[in-house]
């Protein structure tokens, strides 16, 4: 397909390859306990989701990862064809961008007429419980969340994209799935309850044993790229750029 651009005011672009039809929009930044890259990462291999473009600025932090030998963009875009599912997949730290990605995000769901955007997150406890959460404005959609067993969220501090996102105007329906995590580090066993709210809501038929295996292991290499990112970032200047000269 032709590759069709928006270019956005606020100095993100939105690059796609296709344009799915009213898909599902989920996003996960990385946010308490790695909750929403863990969870895309998931949901990409288990749905076979396919590169359909990325959202990029000059703002994210020049920092390219690399997977089977190809370059995996900060802010990727994916597609699930027969779930009709979208992924917004983040490696980058979005820190200082919230607001600004936000609206890219709100800007995609218009783009696709997305029928609703599902933020995944977590949200910090003391203890190791896992217990997932809801947010939504759609009585269907509490109903089916109360069949599965899964409370609505009462008290609770959101952060990041996902809090962006939701204190917005917005035409699009948006949902919240959080889940409580002990710990900053990537937290794959919150994920997976995320995978497995997911899994009631969207009947995906995720098999969690080797999901769950799958996301130890993703666990290990995201916190080698997380070391590997800091090292980099140790030695940027303080006018912000980065010493490549070591």
């Amino acid at each position: 397909m032709h590759k069709k651009v928006a270019h956005i005011t606020n100095t993100m672009e939105i690059k796609l390859s296709s344009k799915p039809k009213s898909p599902i929009v989920i996003e996960g930044f990385p946010g308490i306990g790695l909750i929403g890259t863990i969870t895309t990462e998931f949901l990409i291999k288990h749905l076979n989701a396919k590169p359909i473009g990325f959202i990029w600025s000059e703002e994210l932090l020049p920092i390219a990862a690399v997977h089977d030998s190809k370059i995996v963009q900060p802010l990727e875009v994916y597609y699930a064809e027969k779930e009709n599912i979208v992924i917004i997949h983040a490696l980058s730290d979005v820190r200082g961008l919230e607001w600004k990605i936000s609206q890219a995000v709100k800007d995609l769901c218009k783009m696709l007429n997305a029928k609703e955007v599902i933020s995944i997150e977590g949200i910090m406890s003391r203890e190791a419980t896992n217990n997932a959460f809801f947010i939504t404005s759609d009585q269907k959609k509490r109903k089916l969340f109360e069949k599965l067993n899964i409370n609505p969220l009462k008290e609770g501090i959101i952060i990041g994209v996902t809090a962006a996102l939701m204190l917005k105007d917005s035409d699009v329906n948006t949902t919240g799935v959080f889940v409580e995590t002990h710990t900053k580090m990537p937290d794959s066993k919150s994920a997976a309850r995320v995978i497995e709210v997911l899994d009631g809501y969207l009947n995906l038929k995720v098999d969690f044993k080797p999901l769950l295996a799958a996301a130890e292991e993703f666990e290990k290499k995201l916190k080698e790229l997380i070391d590997q990112t800091k090292q980099t970032i140790e030695h940027k200047k303080d006018d912000k750029t980065l010493n490549y000269m070591g």
